[in-house]
C-alpha cells in the first residue's frame, strides 16, 4: 500500500496517523492513534480504519536521553506499522511543526539548512518545537532518502495584515522577529476550506471567527477564507485560557511575581504553562469533561470565565475582521462540549448571534436559529489530513 505517514510529535508523546494513497489522497487513514508516555512507561494506542483497535507496551532505552527515547519510539511505531500494513510503501513523512516564523507562509520540503533555521524558533514554542524537530532527526536516521516535509502552525496567520502582526514595541525588537504569529494555523487551515459547504459560499465570503476550543485554545478571524487576525501572539500561551496556560496576562503581574515573589523563567514558565487556565481557577482539573460533571464551585467559576473570556475575544476579532458573519465551533471542547458553546453564543447574542438549543445539544453542524443574523457551526477539524493533503503536493505521487 503506498501511504503517507503524518507525525505530531510532543515531549512524552507521538501521535501518527497512515493515510493511503490510491491514487490520490483518502479521506480516512489507515491507521491513527499515539504512543504515550514516552520517557517513562511508553504505550501505543492505534485504531484501523475497520474500528479495530490496538494496544502495546514499547521498548525504550534507560535513562534520560529524550532523542534517544524518541529514536526508539519511532523505530517501534514503524516496524509495527509494517506488520499491520503489510506491503507498506511509505512516499514521505509530514510533520506538524509549530513555529515557521515569519519566512515561511507555507508547507516546506526539509533538508538540514532548513531543520537549523527551525531550531531558531525553539525559544518562541518550548513545549513543541524541540520535540517536531527531534522527530524530524530521528526519521530522517531510519529512512534517510524519504522525503520529509514541514507543516506550519504558524503559516495560515502570514496573511495577516501587517499592523495585526506588530506589537507596541521598539522596532529594533520587531525586526528581530519579536511580533504576533498565530498557530493553529493547519486547524484553521482545515476549517476554511469547509466553510462554503457548511454555511455557504456568501457567509464563508464574509467575516467569519473560528473558535479551536481544546486544551490548547485559540480563535481566528477570517475575511474571504484568510487569517485576518489570531488570538495567539508571539507564542501558543498568548490570548484564551486553555487547559493549563494562563492566556492573556497583564505583563505586570509578570513583573510582581518576579520581584515579588522571587520567580524565575523556568518557575514563570511553569506557572503559565503549567499551572494555570481551567485547572489553575479551579484546582480540580484542566479537562472541561471533568469540570462540567462537577458540582464544586471552583469547577463552575473555571467554566464561566472560560467562555466569558471566549466571548470577549470574539467580539475584538469581530472588530478585526470587520463584522461577523459566521462564527464556528472546532477542537475538543468546541465540537463536543455543548453547555460551552451555549455560554459562549449567549455572551455574544449582541453580535446577532441566536442559538437553536435543540440542535446544539445533538452536536448538529448548524446550530443556528432560523432567524440568527450569523450563521454558527460546529465542524470537526482534521489537522492531520491537512498535513497529509500538504505534504503529497510537495512531494508528488
Amino acid at each position: 500500500m503506498k501511504a503517507l505517514w503524518v507525525l505530531n510529535a510532543g515531549s512524552s508523546s507521538l501521535k501518527f496517523a497512515l493515510y493511503p494513497v490510491e491514487p490520490d489522497l483518502t479521506d480516512a487513514p489507515a491507521l491513527t492513534g499515539q504512543i504515550e508516555g514516552i520517557g517513562t512507561q511508553p504505550r501505543l494506542h492505534a485504531r484501523a480504519t475497520t474500528g479495530e483497535r490496538f494496544e502495546s507496551g514499547v521498548p525504550h532505552p534507560a535513562g534520560n536521553d529524550q532523542d534517544s527515547q524518541h529514536q526508539s519510539a519511532l523505530d517501534f511505531l514503524l516496524d509495527w506499522m509494517k506488520t499491520h500494513t503489510p506491503r507498506l510503501d511509505l512516499i514521505g513523512v509530514g510533520h506538524r511543526v509549530v513555529h515557521g516564523g515569519a519566512a515561511h507562509s507555507a508547507p516546506v520540503q526539509l533538508d538540514a539548512a532548513l531543520l537549523t533555521e527551525l531550531a531558531k524558533f525553539e525559544p518562541l514554542a518550548p513545549l513543541h518545537q524541540p520535540h517536531n524537530l527531534r522527530a524530524i532527526r530521528a526519521v530522517g536516521r531510519i529512512m534517510p532518502q524519504l522525503p520529509q516535509v514541514a507543516c506550519f502552525d504558524t503559516a495560515f496567520h502570514r496573511t495577516q495584515p501587517a499592523l495585526a502582526q506588530r506589537f507596541a514595541i521598539p522596532r529594533a525588537l520587531h525586526d528581530e522577529g519579536v511580533r504576533r504569529y498565530g498557530f493553529h494555523g493547519l486547524s484553521y487551515e482545515y476549517i476554511s476550506r469547509q466553510l462554503a459547504e457548511v454555511i455557504g459560499p456568501e457567509h464563508a465570503s464574509g467575516a467569519v471567527i473560528v473558535a479551536h476550543l481544546g486544551n490548547g485554545a485559540s480563535m481566528c478571524a477570517m475575511r474571504n477564507g484568510k487569517s485576518v487576525g489570531s488570538s495567539m501572539g508571539f507564542t501558543a500561551i498568548d490570548g484564551l485560557m486553555m487547559g493549563t496556560r494562563s492566556g492573556s496576562i497583564d505583563p505586570g503581574v509578570l513583573l510582581y511575581l518576579m520581584d515579588q515573589k522571587g520567580l524565575d523563567s523556568a518557575a514563570l514558565t511553569r506557572l503559565l504553562y503549567k499551572e494555570s487556565g481551567l485547572l489553575g481557577v479551579s484546582g480540580i482539573s484542566a479537562d472541561m469533561r471533568n469540570l462540567l460533571a462537577s458540582q464544586a464551585p471552583e469547577a463552575r467559576e473555571a467554566i464561566d470565565l472560560f467562555c466569558y473570556r471566549a466571548a470577549r475575544e470574539l467580539g475584538s476579532l469581530a472588530a478585526a475582521a470587520g463584522g461577523c458573519d459566521a462564527v464556528v465551533f472546532t477542537g475538543g471542547i468546541g465540537e463536543h462540549a455543548a453547555p460551552v458553546r451555549e455560554a459562549i453564543v449567549a455572551r455574544s447574542a449582541w453580535l446577532g448571534l441566536a442559538l437553536n438549543a435543540e440542535a446544539n445539544t445533538r452536536h448538529a453542524t448548524r446550530i443556528d436559529q432560523a432567524n440568527s443574523k450569523v450563521a454558527i457551526a460546529v465542524i470537526p477539524t482534521n489537522e492531520e489530513w491537512m498535513i497529509a493533503r500538504h505534504t503529497l503536493d510537495l512531494i508528488g505521487s
